[in-house]
C-alpha cells in the first residue's frame, strides 16, 4: 500500500497528529468556536511543540469547560489554582492567566466586529495566503501588533502566524505533501 506523503513535521506514529494535519491544518475555518479554541491552544503552544498541545487537547477541553468563553472570562483565583494543579494540561501560570485575559479580549473583538471571524479574516479580505517555509509575515506582524495593543499576551508574530495556519488563513503544506496546491486550490 502506498502511504500518502505528508508535511515533514508530522509524526507519522501519532494518529492525532496525522488526523489534525489531514483534516484541520491549513483548511479555512470560519466557525467561531473553533477560532476561539485554537486561539487559546496556540497561546499555550508558545515555546512548545504543537504535538505536545495536540496530545493534551481533550484534557484542555475538560479543564477549560469545553472552551466556553463565557465561563472562562469569569475564572477566578480558585479556578486558576485548579488549572495549576491539573497535571493533564500545561501548568504555566503566565499562560493560564493570559488565556483568561485573552478570552476577554477575544470577546471584546467579537462585539466590536460582530464576530472574531470578521476581525481575523478581515486582515486578508477573506483570502487564503499560500506560502511555505515562513514563521511570520507582514499580516501576522500586523495582527500581532493589533492584538498586543488591545492587551493580548503571548500574541507575538510567530504565535499569530501559527494560529493563521491552524485556522486556514495561511496554507503552508510542504511541496511534497499531498495537501499542497500551488494554485491555491484545495
Amino acid at each position: 500500500m502506498n502511504e500518502l506523503k505528508r508535511c515533514n513535521y508530522v509524526n507519522l506514529n501519532n494518529k492525532k497528529y496525522i488526523d489534525y494535519h489531514d483534516q484541520e491544518w491549513g483548511i479555512p475555518n470560519h466557525n467561531e468556536q473553533y477560532l476561539y479554541e485554537m486561539f487559546i491552544l496556540e497561546l499555550f503552544q508558545a515555546g512548545l511543540s504543537w504535538e505536545c498541545i495536540l496530545n493534551k487537547k481533550e484534557e484542555f477541553k475538560k479543564a477549560y469547560d469545553n472552551f466556553n468563553i463565557d465561563k472562562i472570562i469569569n475564572y477566578d483565583d480558585n479556578k486558576i489554582e485548579e488549572l495549576m494543579n491539573n497535571k493533564n494540561i500545561i501548568r504555566n501560570k503566565l499562560k493560564i492567566t493570559a488565556s483568561i485575559n485573552n478570552s476577554k479580549i477575544f470577546k471584546e473583538i467579537e462585539e466590536e466586529f460582530n464576530s472574531f471571524d470578521n476581525y481575523i479574516w478581515g486582515f486578508t479580505n477573506n483570502k487564503v495566503i499560500y506560502e511555505v517555509g515562513k514563521t511570520t509575515n507582514e499580516t501576522s506582524d500586523k495582527i500581532s501588533k493589533d492584538l498586543i495593543k488591545r492587551g493580548c499576551k503571548f500574541a507575538g508574530s510567530i504565535t499569530i502566524y501559527s494560529y493563521m495556519q491552524a485556522i486556514g488563513i495561511i496554507n503552508s503544506h510542504d511541496k511534497e505533501c499531498f495537501k499542497y496546491n500551488k494554485k491555491g486550490l484545495i
